[in-house]
């Protein structure tokens, strides 16, 4: 259910025990009531909990594809920049280095980490690639570029959908009524994939053509 019928059952709740308390209806009716409502009530909340868990677990399989493209690409990037600047052995084992450690990566906090490495890495290579000329002109090297630009692009929306989804989730968990029903049932915060500040990845890699 959403927040709006939550807040209803809620009210409704409290009226049938002020009503009560009032003599305005009869407890025989309202006891039943109120256990009836407080039930459907609960299960709202509890539903909607997984409704929000589930969300979170899509945003963050998302971002597992739009990496997993990533990984993918790297290996023609690099060895189409090889064909032409083969003394750049260092950039290439950085490159490869850092993509293996970010494939390898465990937990949310670790990946952003290994991420933020794996980009430094990608400017640096393709900084290399503006001292080739040849290397720029060249037709499969920029579909990469392309590709790589538009995986860029929708890791950070895959990110910022995912962290959108973890603090509805968290709010939840933290605010009354609904964080009793979250310790009663296990419901607990998520994290957030954050990436530290003026890393590359908050701005993504730039490619020119």
């Amino acid at each position: 259910m959403t927040n709006f019928w939550t807040t209803i059952l809620g009210g409704l709740i409290i009226v049938l025990i002020i009503s009560g308390l009032f003599d305005k209806i009869s407890w025989a009716f309202n006891i039943p009531a109120i256990i009836v409502v407080a039930l459907i009530w609960v299960v709202s909340i509890y539903n909607g909990f997984v409704h929000l868990r589930y969300r979170v677990k899509e945003a963050l399989s998302d971002i597992d594809v739009q990496l997993k493209r990533r990984y993918d690409l790297i290996p023609n990037v690099v060895e189409t920049v090889k064909g032409y600047a083969r003394h750049e052995s260092q950039v290439f084992e950085n490159v490869t280095k850092a993509r293996t450690e970010a494939m390898s990566a465990k937990g949310l906090a670790d990946k952003a980490e290994k991420e933020n490495m794996l980009s430094n890495t990608l400017k640096t290579l393709f900084a290399v690639s503006e001292s080739y000329p040849d290397l720029k002109a060249n037709a499969n090297f920029l579909d990469l570029q392309r590709e790589l630009a538009d995986t860029e692009n929708k890791i950070q929306a895959s990110r910022r959908f995912y962290n959108g989804n973890v603090m509805a989730l968290n709010t939840v968990v933290d605010t009354l009524p609904s964080n009793i029903i979250a310790r009663v049932f296990g419901f607990g915060h998520e994290e957030f994939f954050d990436l530290p500040d003026g890393s590359p990845e908050t701005e993504p890699v730039k490619v020119s053509f």
